[in-house]
């Protein structure tokens, strides 16, 4: 692939809710485009850009996958996302690094949640986009629905620029209303330009009248012709068109199916002719790490280097693959370069174009362009590369944060290490994966966005990494504490031939205020335990509340006092003296009132109105405690402070009461009495799991 300059590039992500066909689509551009020499197909299990063994297997996109392909002299750099809620952070990273994004929507489904949810995702980074309503060879393919429902519910700013002629069995062609032509399917299946249906001519003129209404805008003189009646040239209406899309004043809607090739070659074009180029869409802003300032960078390979990386593969056998767009100046292979987030120079071997997993290797890569380089030693997701002598630091993407956890338990015994370099590795691939061990519980846990997202990290931990695990609900941190108080003896003694072992203590136990811990304190009079024990002693009780008495968990918020005692001569010893603390506590514990803390979470929840009643149901029945509501555009917050025990699922509990468009945060925020109904099934459990 010949090198492009910076305008002759279009960057632009295929994002949808998941099944719309985008990957259909770019497989399609590719195919065209003559990037590939087969039309890959996900059902076939012969996609060039769903080459996971998981991706295959399941028929659906995981990552987001580059499809860079050549048309008309320029060079369109397509990403192909995830549709599926579970690989957000996937679609995050390509609109990142984008200028303008391509929505998918299925002619027969219309307007989804995840469609809803990446038209979100454009806004939030002022992207141009366009529309393209796929599968109108569909059973219950309905252009004209599809086209209500994108002006109601995403934007009145959606024209449509080609209408389809028929629908479902009977979809014949496109008619452009720009070019005001017909593309219709001849006896090989081949869509050849024709005139346009004598009966859908007065269809196709209304639909133009509308579009230079909304695209002459524009331009001022253009309008001013326009509005004194002259008709405009097919150039000034594509001209105005380019303009007002590439502003996002206007969003062109296309149509066709992937599948039978109609309509691909047309949104080639219009990509080109819509959606900006890196120098259309200007300087780029980043801060100098130095002095805190702003840095401006104009979209040339005259400027200084700057590179935002948005993308890392884990690959057993590659190694690590770091995707990643130049904003400024020109990435060399073989060069040495400036990791700016991590303060170090940074090694550049040889420098790729990926196709899918195909790789093509390149000397060079400009302002505007995208590309990867293996096996780079401290470079991860979200850092910037530079010149260093005129270091930036680029926006990096907000990725969500992971909603949900499970533990992680090697099938294999001994496997623990390599389940922790496994999980480490693909942590470094996935910025919305975390793992950690908790050394409480003694688990490994992930946190991923859903259930999906654990179920196929494992399922690659086990096909990249050789390991197999199970995922189950992480254990619960509870705390035991005491609301009595007592006295209790604690009397070591011990004969075995020769020195024996003698420790005894008295000691007073009563519940010290929250967040105390242990409190201890020394009261002995008169020396019947001698000094040199009494530390002894406290480490007794500290182990003991350690281990925990009533189920195995921390003890907190005790006060004890070492009131009396007695010792030998010859037997006593500092051992002695922990052993009759330690029993004396466990036996004092349990007379005083044991009860069991469970730590409570403060949620943040967020969802659309007509969900808030059946949501705060499903926190009341998980024990939660409703703090308040408080509006926010048009959705509600709700607060609340349930237990942690009640949210392992919350994630897609929250996900099938709301068809996933609710979101929440959670936090610790304090430990309260558990239930006693349920504090006796927690022992019970603790109790058989020791057994």
């Amino acid at each position: 692939m010949k090198s492009y300059s910076s305008e002759k590039l279009r960057n632009l992500a295929l994002v949808s809710h998941g099944g719309a066909g985008k990957t259909s689509i770019a497989e399609s551009m590719l195919f065209l485009a003559g990037a590939s020499k087969r039309l890959g197909r996900v059902d076939d299990g012969t996609s060039i850009l769903d080459y996971d063994p998981e991706e295959v297997r399941r028929k659906i996109s995981i990552s987001a996958s580059l499809g860079p392909c050549e048309w008309k002299g320029h060079k369109l750099n397509v990403i192909d996302t995830p549709g599926y809620f579970d690989f957000a952070g996937e679609v995050k990273g390509a609109l990142r690094v984008v200028e303008g994004a391509l929505v998918v929507v299925c002619a027969a489904s219309g307007v989804e949640v995840g469609t809803d949810k990446v038209w979100g995702y454009a806004d939030e980074r002022n992207l141009p986009r366009m529309v393209f309503v796929n599968k109108m060879d569909r059973e219950n393919a309905d252009f004209g629905k599809v086209l209500d429902e994108l002006t109601e519910r995403l934007s009145n700013k959606a024209i449509p620029i080609q209408i389809p002629i028929g629908a479902a069995d009977n979809f014949k062609g496109i008619i452009d209303l720009v070019k005001m032509k017909a593309y219709v399917a001849d006896d090989k299946g081949k869509f050849v330009e024709s005139e346009i249906p004598e009966d859908l001519l007065s269809e196709a003129e209304s639909y133009r009248e509308a579009l230079i209404d909304a695209v002459a805008v524009g331009d001022d003189e253009l309008m001013m012709k326009y509005l004194e009646g002259e008709a405009l040239t097919q150039e000034e209406i594509e001209h105005c068109l380019g303009m007002a899309a590439k502003k996002g004043d206007v969003i062109p809607v296309l149509c066709g199916s992937a599948s039978k090739l109609a309509g691909i070659d047309l949104l080639m074009d219009y990509c080109i002719e819509c959606l900006p180029s890196p120098v259309d869409a200007g300087a780029i802003h980043g801060r100098n790490p130095k002095t805190d300032e702003d840095v401006v960078r104009q979209p040339s390979a005259d400027e200084p280097l700057s590179a935002l990386v948005f993308k890392t593969m884990a690959d057993p056998y590659v190694g690590k693959m770091t995707i990643f767009r130049v904003y400024s100046g020109v990435l060399k292979s073989d060069s040495q370069v400036y990791n700016v987030n991590k303060d170090k120079d940074e090694r550049i071997g040889q420098v790729f174009l990926l196709i899918g997993k195909e790789q093509e290797p390149v000397e060079q890569v400009v302002a505007g362009d995208i590309a990867a380089v293996a096996k780079v030693q401290v470079t991860a997701t979200n850092d910037t590369l530079c010149a260093k002598e005129q270091p930036i630091v680029l926006e990096p993407i907000q990725f969500p944060a992971p909603k949900m956890a499970m533990a992680v338990q090697p099938k294999s015994k001994g496997d623990e290490e390599k389940v922790g370099a496994g999980l480490a590795r693909l942590a470094e691939e996935d910025p919305t994966f975390v793992t950690e061990r908790n050394a409480e519980t003694k688990q490994t846990l992930i946190h991923g966005i859903g259930e999906l997202h654990l179920e196929i990290l494992t399922s690659r931990l086990q096909k990249k990494f050789g390991v197999e695990v199970d995922l189950i609900p992480p254990k619960i941190p509870y705390r035991e504490t005491m609301r009595g108080k007592t006295k209790v003896e604690g009397k070591h003694k011990k004969q075995t031939g020769g020195r024996g072992q003698y420790g005894h203590v008295w000691l007073e136990m009563e519940p010290a205020a929250p967040g105390e811990g242990l409190v201890f304190e020394d009261k002995i009079f008169g020396g019947v335990v001698p000094k040199q024990y009494i530390p002894a002693v406290e480490k007794g009780i500290r182990e003991a509340m350690e281990e925990g008495v009533l189920a195995g968990y921390p003890v907190v918020d005790v006060k004890v006092a070492l009131v009396d005692g007695s010792y030998h001569s010859v037997d006593s010893s500092e051992m002695a003296f922990k052993i009759a603390a330690s029993m004396a506590f466990k036996k004092g514990f349990l007379e005083a009132r044991p009860v069991l803390l469970e730590p409570i979470m403060r949620v943040e929840v967020e969802v659309p109105q007509e969900y808030m009643g059946d949501v705060m149901g499903d926190l009341n029945k998980k024990r939660g405690r409703i703090l308040g509501m408080e509006p926010k555009q048009n959705k509600q917050i709700i607060r609340a402070l349930v237990p942690q025990a009640e949210m392992t699922r919350f994630a897609i509990d929250l996900r099938s009461i709301t068809q996933g468009r609710g979101d929440y945060t959670m936090e610790f925020d304090s430990y309260e009495e558990v239930p006693a109904n349920m504090a006796e099934e927690v022992i019970a459990a603790a109790k058989q799991e020791e057994e």
